[in-house]
């Protein structure tokens, strides 16, 4: 029995994510971020709730001589404005704090910082190459935000 524990913690520590090395300022603008997210009201097109056929999907009312979500009228979904943005110092970091890299293939590796860069497999890759990815950033100790099932 006390084999089997000792196997079980050892792909415990195995499955252990990498973390981002981040100041105090940045880990308190990611917070501030995710605040700021969980209050940003949910930008839909307009006449979505009416036409089943359109998805919710934001378009840009602006184009548009009557659309009462640019006339910012009352009773219908809020317009995007700049004011809804997050904090300056987190834009285009991942929620974990690290910065994402699309990688196509293992060559691309090379010049990434496990400690402030994570990477994101593109959609075109397929699975042969997406494995020889994911085995080449295990030996580096890179993070991969979108490794999946394949390992």
């Amino acid at each position: 029995m006390s084999s089997e524990n000792v196997e079980g913690k050892e792909k415990k520590k195995e499955k252990t994510r990498i973390k981002p090395r981040l100041d105090k300022e940045t880990i308190k603008s990611l917070k501030l971020r995710s605040i700021l997210s969980a209050k940003r009201p949910r930008f839909i097109r307009m006449n979505s709730w009416i036409i089943k056929r359109l998805d919710d999907s934001w378009r840009s009312p602006r184009r548009s001589l009557d659309n009462k979500i640019r006339l910012q009228r009352k009773g219908f979904p809020p317009l995007v404005k700049i004011g809804y943005r997050g904090p300056f110092s987190v834009r285009n970091l991942h929620p974990s704090g690290f910065k994402e890299i699309i990688v196509h293939n293992p060559q691309e590796l090379e010049g990434i910082d496990p400690s402030t860069q994570a990477v994101r497999i593109a959609s075109t890759v397929g699975r042969r190459k997406r494995i020889e990815i994911i085995k080449k950033a295990e030996e580096k100790g890179i993070r991969i935000l979108n490794a999946g099932g394949v390992e």
